[in-house]
């Protein structure tokens, strides 16, 4: 049934973009990262392209993803157990200022909980043959984020949501303008502790991501490849302090096809180095795969849709679907 509904999808996406107008738009790269709970609350930037909004334009941009995880390691002493679904809600918005500045503000909406997505996702890994995990092990719709170490508990003992840790942005046009090929930007932000960390709403931390982010135009700019890549500084967090590495390098490569007049696709690699020292994999360095596209749904608005999965194994969750809903005003 799960390969019905995806080709079913498939087709219609098509037929969609071959209806609709064609508009004159940049292709970007999907605004993923991350989203593990013990990762996504530190200011691990989404990906980004290297064109900026234009000036006097301002870009307000609705993000969803929905995370599922389902991994638990022992190593001597200590067990990690991610069992769970993490839903971030995140307003962003951004703001051209003359030809060569961008300002914006994040504010995330974050909730953890039990979930409805396993039975759906094993169907989903059966599809595609992809490793279960630990899935077929455990029961369906359970919670449980616990890093138990010398029999204390040291996460979260039950569902949270709230507010997450607010993030504002800056971005500074390196190369490239309207019509150019060739884009590069020096991108910047700042997350703030306006999270609880108790709940795993944040870190506690305060955050400085610096990096660099270019896009490159080919055939009449109906191919576009991304890269970026470049560092996290961060303060002593109050989440799992005693291992927490307070410099983490990251980065991005991309590519995106405008297959339809209104309809693109899009796949990427996202990672970053370990925010922890430790030997748990849930704390490691990671790499995620994510693919999808956008649909143009009027000449200032489109709509993301992607998927992203673990390439490191229980370094990210099992699956996180991505919904961004991005219009310009």
């Amino acid at each position: 049934m799960a390969t019905i509904r995806i080709i079913l999808l498939t087709i219609f996406c098509g037929a969609w973009g071959m209806i609709l107008p064609a508009f004159a738009r940049p292709l970007v790269p999907l605004t993923t990262f991350n989203q593990n709970p013990l990762v996504a609350i530190y200011g691990l930037p989404v990906t980004t392209p290297g064109t900026l909004v234009s000036s006097g334009q301002t870009e307000l941009e609705l993000r969803v993803d929905v995370a599922s995880l389902c991994s638990s390691s022992q190593h001597s002493e200590a067990n990690i157990n991610l069992d769970g679904e993490t839903y971030r809600y995140a307003l962003a918005v951004k703001r051209g200022l003359g030809r060569d500045f961008e300002i914006g503000l994040e504010i995330p909406y974050i909730q953890h909980s039990a979930g409805f997505l396993d039975n759906f996702i094993r169907e989903w890994h059966n599809t595609f043959n992809l490793p279960q995990g630990e899935r077929d092990d455990v029961a369906d719709d359970q919670f449980s984020y616990s890093y138990h170490d010398n029999d204390s508990d040291l996460l979260l003992s039950d569902k949270e949501n709230g507010l997450g840790d607010v993030r504002f942005t800056a971005a500074y046009r390196l190369m490239g303008g309207p019509g150019d090929k060739h884009h590069l930007a020096l991108r910047g932000s700042l997350k703030l502790p306006t999270g609880n960390e108790e709940k795993l709403l944040g870190s506690g931390s305060t955050d400085l991501a610096l990096w660099l982010s270019s896009s490159h135009f080919y055939r009449q700019e109906t191919i576009a490849l991304f890269a970026s890549g470049g560092m996290l500084l961060m303060t002593d967090s109050d989440v799992l302090s005693d291992q927490q590495r307070n410099i983490v390098g990251f980065g991005s490569l991309g590519l995106a096809w405008q297959a339809f007049s209104a309809v693109a696709f899009k796949a990427q690699l996202d990672g970053h180095s370990a925010f922890y020292d430790s030997s748990f994999t849930e704390l490691s360095e990671s790499v995620q795969l994510a693919f999808g596209g956008s649909i143009d749904l009027s000449a200032k608005t489109s709509l993301d849709l992607g998927v992203s999965e673990d390439i490191i194994v229980d370094s990210a969750p099992d699956v996180v679907f991505h919904l961004a809903l991005r219009t310009h005003f």
